[in-house]
């Protein structure tokens, strides 16, 4: 609270993210309203996260998620929440695990002076691409 409106993305977008968790977990809203909740939160963190990278030259949203080991399959939900038909409520709660966990790995382990970022950095990487991997099919599932 002491950084009024200058307050870092990462706090911000972790703090809408576990909001939607929260309200998700209380049981009191309905599929629809927690689809646009974690909707709303995932399309500011990849907006805010790789806003910060675009350069005077317009760059593809893809592009810039990949210089920061964003996986692509959520900014093609970003897309789907912004522009499309609305996902199933299983694609964002997988969107949101998968936001929180590289906001933990990229900013709390390091704000915390985490050491096991360095140690576990090969291992996050594969685990990554394999998670990448198996998010394709169920990319393909949820789009239809």
């Amino acid at each position: 609270s002491r950084y009024g409106p200058k307050m870092p993305l990462a706090v911000d977008c972790t703090a809408e993210l576990i909001r939607c968790k929260v309200l998700d977990s209380s049981g009191k809203l309905k599929s629809h309203e927690l689809i646009l909740s974690y909707g709303m939160a995932l399309v500011r963190f990849v907006n805010l996260i790789t806003e910060r990278k675009q350069k005077m030259v317009s760059v593809p949203l893809r592009q810039l998620a990949r210089e920061v080991n964003i996986p692509v399959w959520v900014v093609d939900l970003r897309h789907e929440l912004t522009h499309g038909k609305l996902p199933r409520l299983a694609l964002c709660r997988k969107g949101c695990d998968v936001v929180l966990d590289w906001l933990r790995r990229k900013y709390w382990n390091r704000q915390l002076g985490n050491n096991l970022c360095e140690e576990d950095q090969d291992e996050d990487e594969e685990e990554e691409q394999e998670e990448v991997e198996a998010n394709a099919e169920l990319d393909n599932d949820a789009w239809e």
